[in-house]
């Protein structure tokens, strides 16, 4: 037999059902529908037919001619060698694949995939690069809170824009503390002067002393005593002074009691100068940082010295000898402050001198203070209102006023007809 003896006409196809071959995949597009492959195939068995000689071949409608189970006539059956129906060839895209083939798998990423595309918005067009898109953890700020938590930020940032800051008034009140006691030190390295002494011995009607001292002789030994207090010397400074007989100037009791009058005058004197570099501290930032700090510390600390002053000064005029003996009992031991009318510092210092000290100290200090009170006044000026605003609240009062009138009269205007009616229907009804 060669190939060009005909083919014999009763000679039988192949078997090529591979129904049988469930492993192989190339022969899925040759399955019958029922047995789960697609329709995609010529000539499928319907789906009704489930008989079990589905895939096997039938006897042809007329003699002669064999037909296959699935309608296809021998004609279409594939030759060997020829390409199979869904094949991929080289070049060729494949085309008529069966959608069953294509189907994906349950619990598979294909169908992940489709059912994250499904529960996207169906506005937005589902393409090859969609994916599902999670809610970002920030989604929720782009909600709208309740009106109320809105009021409430809104009043919070306001009273906070509101808020002046804390520093600056601080500032305030510690330049306002320290301005009196600041004068108060001043006024006290003032008196503690040799100018002072030679002003108060050669003023008229300051008693002489009745033990011999003249004039010259209090101002030298009252010099050195002052100077003891503000120098850096020892007791010996005054301890070894002698006078015009050669004997000792200060007693024992006397050098004590002036090494503790130094103390706390050279203690006053450094706490007054830290004082006053923290009240330069305190303006210097007021300046940079609270318009007009500066004027209301010390308008404030001007109005605190006065009431000092004039509380101190009513105490020392209603009784001078009981407010100078608790003044020096602050200060000083009881028994150390004491002397007789004959010792130096007696003969030097005498009440009078004390007197007038606390009087020049107390004016010293009003002077100053009602300076500055004065200086820091708060005007218009100074607080930084100007004339065309005032003329601006003054149009604006104006306008209220006018508007209120206007309202007023419309009101009036408006309950007249009423009145009228009312009028008219009591007249309907008197009738």
């Amino acid at each position: 037999m060669t190939e060009k003896t005909p083919t014999p006409p009763n000679r039988q196809d192949p078997h090529l059902d591979p129904a049988d071959d469930t492993d192989e995949p190339a022969f899925d597009w040759m399955k019958p529908a029922g047995a789960g492959t697609g329709a995609g195939a010529t000539g499928a068995t319907p789906a009704g037919n489930t008989s079990p000689g589905a895939g096997k071949e039938q006897p042809a409608a007329s003699a002669g001619t064999p037909a296959r189970a699935t309608g296809g006539s021998q004609a279409d059956a594939p030759r060997p060698g020829a390409p199979r129906p869904g094949a991929s060839q080289p070049g060729v895209p494949r085309t008529g694949t069966s959608p069953a083939a294509a189907a994906p798998q349950a619990g598979s990423r294909a169908d992940r995939k489709a059912a994250e595309a499904a529960v996207e918005p169906a506005a937005e067009p589902q393409g090859r690069g969609t994916h599902f898109r999670e809610p970002l953890p920030t989604s929720a700020l782009q909600v709208r809170p309740p009106q109320d938590e809105v009021e409430r930020r809104n009043a919070e940032r306001e009273l906070a824009n509101n808020t002046k800051p804390v520093l600056p008034r601080v500032m305030q009140v510690l330049l306002a503390v320290f301005y009196p006691l600041i004068l108060l030190v001043l006024a006290v390295r003032a008196v503690t002067s040799p100018l002072f002494l030679w002003v108060e011995y050669n003023r008229p009607g300051f008693p002489g002393d009745g033990y011999g001292f003249s004039t010259d002789d209090r101002m030298t030994y009252g010099s050195y005593a002052v100077d003891y207090l503000s120098n850096w010397s020892g007791p010996r400074y005054l301890g070894e002074l002698v006078n015009r007989s050669g004997d000792a100037l200060f007693q024992e009791g006397e050098v004590s009691h002036m090494a503790d009058v130094k103390l706390v005058i050279l203690s006053a004197f450094a706490g007054g100068a830290l004082l006053l570099l923290l009240s330069i501290i305190a303006i210097i930032y007021l300046r940079r940082r609270s318009t007009g700090g500066v004027r209301r510390g010390l308008f404030a600390g001007s109005i605190v010295t006065i009431v000092i002053i004039v509380g101190l000064g009513t105490l020392a005029v209603l009784g001078w000898q009981q407010f100078f003996t608790e003044f020096h009992r602050i200060f000083f031991a009881n028994g150390t402050w004491t002397f007789a009318l004959d010792d130096t510092l007696i003969r030097l210092f005498p009440g009078q001198f004390w007197v007038d000290a606390g009087i020049v100290i107390g004016a010293l200090v009003l002077i100053a203070s009602v300076a500055t009170l004065v200086l820091t006044w708060p005007t218009r000026k100074r607080r930084g209102i100007a004339k065309d605003a005032v003329a601006k609240d003054a149009d604006a009062k104006d306008a209220a006023a006018t508007d209120a009138t206007s309202k007023d009269g419309a009101d009036g205007a408006a309950a007249h007809p009423d009145a009228q009616a009312g009028r008219g229907r009591g007249n309907s009804a008197a009738r």
